[in-house]
């Protein structure tokens, strides 16, 4: 895994799962020795990388065996006796002249014998004493691409709905008899397909994320078809749910026509599943009429509704939004939070694998222009804040902790990050978030400024204050719950989250953050975004250890058949 851009610490423990307990690291160990135990598992640590591409220059041997000399003596500092000398690089294929090169070079090495080996070898002859049980993110030795974190965003927000909607339709099959699993097997392999990390990471060229979109619309199609078929088969109404059988909620379903006990938050033109399902009948254009989506009350004790909702205020009985002197702010029990929201966006001249900030730069702040209400229902609300960036849609359900953000928006702007910014009372040291379906906190200095602190010097990537996040990051009682929006960012007493990051370049030459390319300086248009983009996220206050539970609200483990 060593391109890997920095590593979580769940991997190791997911892969001895599996029997593999060897693992090949690079990118984020810092100045870890080449030898150490990463939560139980042999890690190798390529100190120098594994672009020791030396053999397939046209360097004559006496200036390869100067360089090995060199190379070997900065290995061996973090080594033992035994020394791991990586042969290749990316695209790179073995010279067929190779044993002869190293039989001529070993006669002019001076305290070195090179042979040729494999990595099980290296691990079967050498010592691994030094534990270190953190994540891999420290790019004080190498890049870490972190701005991958949110390069085409749209790509993320697709994976994590197909990873859900598949899981979903996988726990519904097995639970009818499997009958699905060869499908469910096929979806799967195609999303496997789509996290090779220069995928998933948005950092290739348009055409291969071009075939990544329909791999991605080929997974959902194939998982509602699977839940659309088994409703079709058991149409008995019943409720099947995976978790919290018995708890209150809300579900989306859609419908053609009107059930009792929900509410209509929204209406298209189509056909009637069932008619689409029936292969004795041919749906003509009579049959094309309203198709309703419907919001659900399932085991409800309460028959009152706590929402209220006018052209400034959305609110229930635990949360609350409130526009005032044209900011936006927060109550939550009995605090209020001023000015706690705002959208801001600044210039990147980075590309896909670093945000690239203009030092001087002066970010612009969203204006509140006015606010419209655009659905009032006993189960669910939504308030339309208009901005001088984007429109709003604000949505509060019956009972909930949390307010649901939407923002659907053509960009027409080039080069810029988008950010939603959250301010708290205290300065941020300190934030919990999802790693791999579990919580990994990680420490940072709220006073540490990106623009700041850009690099001079050549070889160099800068620290920021961003990290990856899954769906879930908190920080003081405050909470984000997000679909596909992967990257978070501290400075001070804020919680930002990035909504967007358009450049144009695989690796700008020129980036502010990395003063070294990572790449060719590609173009790729469609890294600028300049179409419909689409932004969720849920907030609220809450405990840390309700966090599974906010995230079943959002991503619900349950269907109405």
């Amino acid at each position: 895994m060593a391109d890997t851009f920095g590593h979580s610490q769940n991997v190791p423990i997911i892969l001895k799962e599996f029997g593999i307990d060897k693992l090949v690291v690079w990118r984020g160990c810092g100045d870890l020795p080449a030898n150490f135990i990463h939560f139980g598992s042999k890690s190798l640590n390529l100190v120098r990388g594994y672009f020791v591409d030396i053999f397939a220059s046209d360097k004559s041997i006496e200036d390869k065996a100067q360089f090995l000399n060199s190379e070997l003596d900065k290995i061996a500092q973090k080594s033992d006796d035994i020394i791991l000398l990586p042969i290749g690089a990316d695209h790179l294929g073995v010279p067929t002249d190779l044993c002869e090169q190293i039989e001529s070079i070993n006669k002019l090495l001076e305290n070195y014998e090179i042979h040729v080996g494999s990595i099980f070898e290296y691990f079967d002859k050498s010592n691994f004493e030094y534990e270190y049980n953190k994540e891999l993110r420290d790019n004080s030795k190498t890049f870490i691409l972190q701005g991958a974190y949110s390069s085409r965003l749209d790509l993320k927000r697709l994976n994590v709905l197909a990873s859900y909607k598949l899981d979903l339709a996988d726990k519904i099959q097995k639970s009818l008899g499997n009958q699905y699993s060869n499908s469910i097997e096929y979806a799967y392999k195609l999303l496997l397909q789509n996290q090779a990390h220069d995928s998933i990471c948005g950092c290739s060229v348009d055409d291969v994320h071009q075939e990544n979109i329909i791999r991605y619309k080929k997974i959902l199609q194939i998982a509602d078809t699977i839940v659309e078929e088994l409703r079709q088969e058991n149409p008995q109404g019943e409720v099947i749910s995976f978790e919290n059988k018995n708890k209150y909620k809300l579900l989306e379903v859609e419908r053609s026509f009107i059930e009792e006990n929900s509410q209509i938050i929204s209406e298209r033109m189509g056909f009637d599943t069932e008619l689409l399902y029936n292969t004795l009948k041919i749906p003509v254009t009579e049959d094309y009429k309203p198709i309703y989506k419907l919001l659900k009350e399932i085991n409800s004790s309460h028959t009152e509704t706590d929402l209220n909702i006018n052209d400034s205020v959305i609110s229930n009985s635990k949360i609350s939004l409130k526009i005032e002197n044209e900011q936006i702010n927060l109550i939550a029990g009995d605090k209020k939070y001023n000015n706690f929201i705002s959208f801001v966006k600044c210039v990147d001249l980075g590309d896909s694998y670093n945000f690239g900030p203009l030092q001087n730069d002066i970010e612009e702040n969203a204006k509140i222009i006015r606010a419209e209400i655009v659905l009032n229902g006993p189960l669910k609300v939504t308030l339309r804040i208009k901005t001088s960036f984007f429109d709003i849609d604000v949505s509060l359900n019956k009972l909930s902790n949390l307010l649901n953000f939407k923002i659907a928006w053509q960009s027409h702007v080039k080069n810029t990050r988008w950010q939603i910014r959250f301010n708290l009372d205290k300065t941020i040291d300190k934030v919990y978030s999802e790693d791999m379906n579990s919580l990994i906190c990680r420490e940072f200095d709220p006073n540490y400024n990106l623009r700041e602190n850009l690099p001079q010097i050549k070889g160099k990537e800068a620290k920021t204050n961003t990290a990856p996040m899954q769906r879930f990051c908190w920080t003081q009682g405050f909470g984000v719950i997000t679909v596909g929006l992967t990257e978070y960012e501290v400075y001070k007493n804020s919680l930002a989250i990035t909504l967007l990051r358009s450049t144009g370049v695989i690796s700008n030459p020129k980036n502010s953050a990395r003063t070294t390319p990572a790449g060719p300086p590609i173009e790729t248009p469609d890294l600028q975004m300049l179409k419909e983009n689409i932004a969720e996220f849920s907030i609220g206050f809450f405990e840390l250890k309700n966090w599974e539970n906010l995230l079943e609200e959002v991503f619900p483990q349950s269907l109405i058949f």
